[in-house]
């Protein structure tokens, strides 16, 4: 949901870009997990959290100066999947869409989704397979989702 980017002040706070639409979202959870290059996750609790401007500022048990909040730079935060709110139907977090097969209508396998980008005008899958696709996830162009199959089907040629 988000990474910490640097030390905010010298109290042991610390500046968070997050992922989400907006960084008050981030900031309303009080448990994180922390990682750090696939060293696994910690869960720590969030002493106080409030945007600063489309960033982050946060203040973490135990960090209590500008060296120890440099020393969190990088880690990647998260939350729990169930602390998150439920999906309306036709709506998915791209992490349920990461690793999914894409196929066209005529059943025809584009690839894997290995990554999601957002555009502004709409969000899109990067579909890795015999080479990178870039498709739009449209309701024109995206014609089923299925989680349990891990399939998504579009209509896009394969020459696209």
């Amino acid at each position: 949901m988000g990474r910490i980017v640097a030390p905010f002040g010298v109290k042991g706070w610390i500046k968070i870009q997050p992922y989400t639409a907006t960084a008050a979202s981030l900031a309303g959870y009080r448990v994180w997990w922390l990682e750090r290059d696939g060293g696994g996750w910690r869960e720590c609790a969030v002493e106080s959290a409030h945007p600063q401007g489309s960033n982050l500022v946060a203040k973490l048990p135990g960090c209590e100066d500008r060296e120890a909040a440099a020393a969190l730079k990088g880690l990647e935060v998260a939350v729990p999947r169930t602390a998150l709110p439920a999906t309306a139907p036709g709506e998915y977090y791209w992490s349920d869409l990461l690793g999914l097969r894409v196929e066209n209508e005529q059943a025809q396998e584009l690839g894997i989704v290995g990554r999601m980008m957002e555009t502004g005008a709409n969000d899109v899958l990067i579909v890795e397979g015999d080479r990178e696709r870039l498709i739009p996830f449209i309701s024109d162009v995206v014609k089923r989702v299925d989680l349990e199959s891990r399939l998504i089907v579009v209509d896009w040629d394969a020459d696209y």
